[in-house]
This record gives C-alpha cells, structure tokens and sequence, in this order.
C-alpha cells in the first residue's frame, strides 16, 4: 500500500469513501471526549480485500434459510435447531476453518435438562382472609421448577422484599438479614431508580436487575421460590414477551447447588390483588421499595403450588471453528465472534401461525457471523491471532449455551482477548449510528471510536439503558469469565430518516414482533445494514487479533476480577 492508498469501495453501501491507512492520528472519535486524540487504525491491504467482499446478499441468503418454516423455529434441543447447527457447520467447513468443537468436530455438545410445566400444575395465593387465588397459567402467571424434578410441593409464607438486592458496593440490602429459608419471595423485577451514574449505573441497569440475578440469589438464600411481579416499564418487554418465554419447554443447564422449587412471574394484576387482599397497596410497595430503609415485609399469605413437570435430559450443540493465526506466537491466543442461533421453535398449542421463525432473532445474527467466517476463511493474508467462530444455542433459555463455552472454552479465556457478539440486527437500511454498550469499559475502546470514525459511524449510547441489553445477550457468558466483551449493532439513525423513524422501528418490533411468531423474513428487507455491522466487526476483530498485548477491561470494572483469575 502507498501513502493514503486503500479506500474501501462502496464502504458500508452508503456510498462513503474511507481511507483507513491515513499514516496521522483520526482525531476525536464518533462518540469520544471532544478534543481527544484517537489512533488512526491501518488494516492491511489483504484485510481490506477480504472486507469488500462482505455483502448484504450473502447475508440475506442465511437469514432467509434459517428462519424459514422448515427449519420449524430452532428450538433448542428440537430437529429445526439441530438443523440450523449442521448448515452453520458446513459453513464453516466449506470455507476451510478448522474443528473446534469436542474431539475434532464443529459440534460442543452442551448437556442440558429440558423441563415442561405441566397441566396438571396447581398454582394458588392464599390470602390470610379471603379467598384463595387459584391462578391461570400464561394468563396470570408463568412458572417452572429449576430443582429439575418431576414434582415439586411448596406451602410456604410470601414475603415482600423490594428488588431482592444484595449489592454492598451500592451500599444496599432488600433482605436486612432476614432468614428466607423456605419462604417464596414477592419481588420486583429492574433495580432502584436513579439518575446517580455512581450508584446501579443510573439509567443503565445492572446484573442486579436482571431476573437471572434475583432466582440466583434466592435460591442462595435458601428460598423455596421466586414471584416476580411484571410490570412492563420495569420489564422492558410487555407480557405477551414473558409468557411467550415461558411457555413450552424451558431449558436449563444441569441443576448444581441450591435452585428454586418455583421460579415465576405474576401479572401485574395478580400482584396488586395479591397485595389488596393483605391491605397493602402495591403501588405503595414499590414506592418504599425504592428506599435504602427498606426493610421486608410478610403478606400474611401463602403460596400454595403443586409443581408437576416432564424432565428430558438431552444435549444441544454449540457451533465452534477455528482459523489460525499466522504469528506462530500469538496464534495461540484468539479474538472470538459470537451469535446465537436458536429460538423457539413451534408450539402446537397455539392457534394459527405458531412457528417462532427468529429472522431478527437471530437469524441476521448468524447470517453475520456465517459472512464474516466467509471473509475470514477467504482472505489471502490471516491475522496474527486466532479467530473464532461460536454459534451457540439456548440463547433464548437463559444464555446456556455461551455459559458453557465461556465455562468450556476451545482455548483458555484468558487466552482470548476479545468477544464481538451478534443479536438481533434488523435489516433496516443504511446505520449512520453503531451500538457498541460495554465496549467503553475496555481497553479497546480508543481504537473502536477511531474504527467509528473511519466508517463515519456515530457511537451511540444505548438506545434503552434501562433494559440492561448488556447482560442480556452472549457476550455477557463471555465477560463473566473475564473475556472483554460487547455486542454490535446498529443505532437509531438510519440514512434517509429521522432518528425518531428508527425508535418507532424498534418500539414496534418490541411491543408487536419480538418473541412473537410475527418476526419472520420478508423479501423486502434490507441487508444492507446488517452488511455494514459485519464490515464494522470485521475491522474491529482483525485489529483485535494484530493488536501486541491483549485487550483488558478497564481498572475497576466488575469484570476486571474474573479477568485477573483466567490470566
């Protein structure tokens, strides 16, 4: 290359010129502090090559065959899901990245337990006056038993304890000592309120808001079980999203330490009925809730539930290639593309359309993931690092099957320098805005906003901080083994339209399409989006994997400590 020298043709197809070989610094980054200096990146020539051949058809071609009927919604652990693994594999395969699966194959075997609530399932409130609320299930609430038996009997006090958060840090504590041993506990779902950057992140919200955190820590406490009470503000997602979730077969890794013998949800309605029938107002509740000084408070009511569940121990498959770095040295650490393949699957007892396609989600996902090994595979030249290529499944089930990769890596995690996850990017248009949550609180982050700026992509905040999308997706798996991790994705910007035109896109998908059978492929979608997040990852994970030391979170950073231990 010579002088200025390379410009990507069509970058990103919103017809921009970029010349990323620029030999002085890029200046400010989209999104960096004003009058920062950020490193110019310089991709080799053969990087480049190998990035212009990142199409939006390519990338449609998957999307259109993993999310169609045939392949009957990638359910975990079903025949669409076990077909959607086999065409990733050969994939892979065909583009000549090596086995990184269990003994020389593209496929990890990830055991888990799958667990179906069954009719025969009694769910009821017993107030301490009144009658007792023998509850509908899907309608009123959703519940499964995470003990992984076949049957479950719980008649234990309900009590109240605000978010149920243990977070000395935030200096903050819902149970204020109280033993719950055996007792089923009443709690919200998202974390106190604040604007406090300094105190839950603010706006943002944290692993302590996430459902996942408050089973985990009931169950630590010694609980019997768990009534999240729904409200979709607090959610993110409305109720249709949970019962949806919550239907059917749940999946789950193999149960070890304490678990919950009820893990469940409540209507809105049901929890301001429950709380009025022990003269309490809910909305009062959830006020005081928001106090330091709260202190938990029994109903005077109990549930009484009869869990009946079929268990069915079966394995699905992680989808793991390799393509070798050519630094003899650090090929024997890597950068690690992810993106989750399965969805829901079909649920015969719904009416009408009752396949769960995830073209959304995730099908665009993969078709990236699939387009960037592509790329990877073909080009003339490789990076000095390892890359690897992870399809993982059981997503929609809790991230089960990142949580096994990251617990049962192809290489050591502190060996990996770098995870770019892949969800849900919807074929849209041209993205004059990229997402990249999480990747500020890492090393990396200088070159990402220098990246940003030569695709002349703004870095926008995330859209809906209060949805805590980063703990939400696979990269999450990653980072709890101390591997720097983020997901990336469009913003709300979209050429030819106002930023307003965005956020209605993506509150329409939210509130009518997300884990609805309605999110499905059309011929009409662009890709050419979807095309430009893969070009943006491309460059991102080849200077990852050229970069001399390996990337670390920042000093501080709740996952600095998991990183310390895999080194």
């Amino acid at each position: 290359m010579q002088g200025m020298a390379r410009i990507f043709s069509a970058c990103l197809l919103v017809c921009v010129s970029l010349p990323l070989l620029a030999e002085g610094g890029a200046g400010a980054g989209a999104g960096g502090s004003k009058g920062a200096r950020v490193p110019s990146v310089k991709l080799p020539g053969t990087a480049i090559v190998a990035l212009e051949t990142i199409t939006p058809d390519h990338i449609r071609w998957h999307v259109r065959y993993l999310s169609h009927d045939l392949l009957e919604g990638r359910g975990t652990g079903q025949r669409g899901g076990d077909i959607a693994a086999e065409y990733i594999a050969t994939q892979f395969a065909e583009y000549g990245l090596k086995p990184a699966g269990d003994h020389g194959t593209y496929m990890q075997k990830v055991p888990l337990v799958g667990i179906t609530t069954l009719p025969e399932t009694q769910f009821s409130l017993v107030p301490k006056r009144g009658e007792a609320m023998n509850l509908k299930p899907l309608d009123e609430y959703v519940a499964y038993d995470q003990t992984q038996q076949a049957q479950s009997d719980v008649d234990a006090d309900i009590v109240f304890v605000g978010y149920g958060i243990e977070a000395p840090e935030y200096g903050w504590d819902d149970y204020k000592g109280l033993d719950v041993r055996g007792k089923v506990l009443l709690m919200l779902v998202n974390e106190p309120q604040s604007d406090d950057p300094k105190f839950f992140k603010g706006k943002a919200l944290t692993y302590y808001g996430r459902w996942t955190y408050k089973y985990e820590e009931a169950a630590r406490k010694g609980a019997v079980g768990v009534l999240l009470v729904h409200q979709t503000q607090m959610a993110s997602y409305p109720w249709e999203v949970v019962r949806n979730s919550n239907s059917g077969e749940k999946s789950a890794l193999k149960v070890e330490g304490p678990a919950l013998k009820v893990a469940s949800w409540l209507h809105l309605d049901v929890a301001k009925h429950l709380a009025a029938a022990a003269g309490m107002n809910l909305d009062k509740m959830m006020q005081d809730a928001q106090s330091r000084d709260f202190h938990p408070v029994s109903l005077g009511a109990k549930l009484n539930a009869h869990m009946v569940s079929k268990v069915r121990n079966f394995e699905s498959n992680n989808v793991v290639a390799m393509l070798p770095g050519a630094d003899h040295a650090l090929s024997q650490e890597a950068v690690i593309y992810t993106a989750h393949y399965d969805h829901f699957g079909v649920r015969p007892e719904m009416p009408g359309d009752n396949i769960f396609n995830g073209a959304d989600d995730n099908a665009t996902g993969c078709g990236i993931l699939i387009e960037l090994a592509r790329a990877y595979g073909t080009a003339a030249q490789k990076p000095r690092r390892s890359i690897l290529f992870a399809a993982v499944t059981a997503e929609e089930q809790g991230l089960l099957g990142s949580e096994y990769l990251g617990k049962h890596p192809p290489i050591p995690a502190g060996k990996i320098t770098l995870d770019l996850n892949y969800d849900d990017v919807k074929p849209l248009g041209a993205p004059e805005e990229v997402e990249v949550s999480g990747a500020e609180r890492t090393s990396f982050y200088p070159a990402v906003e220098a990246l940003a700026k030569e695709f002349r992509l703004a870095i926008r905040p995330d859209a809906r901080p209060e949805a805590g999308h980063f703990y939400r997706s696979d990269h999450f798996s990653m980072a709890r083994v101390g591997i720097p991790s983020f997901s990336i994705n469009e913003g709300m910007k979209y050429k030819g339209h106002s930023e307003a035109w965005g956020m209605d896109q993506e509150r329409e998908y939210v509130e009518k399409h997300y884990h609805q059978p309605s999110d499905e492929y059309h011929p009409e979608m662009d890709f050419v989006g979807d095309s430009a997040m893969a070009r943006f990852g491309f460059a991102l994970g080849w200077e990852a994997a050229s970069l001399p030391k390996r990337i670390e979170w920042q000093k501080g950073d709740e996952f600095e400590a998991a990183r310390g231990k895999s080194q």
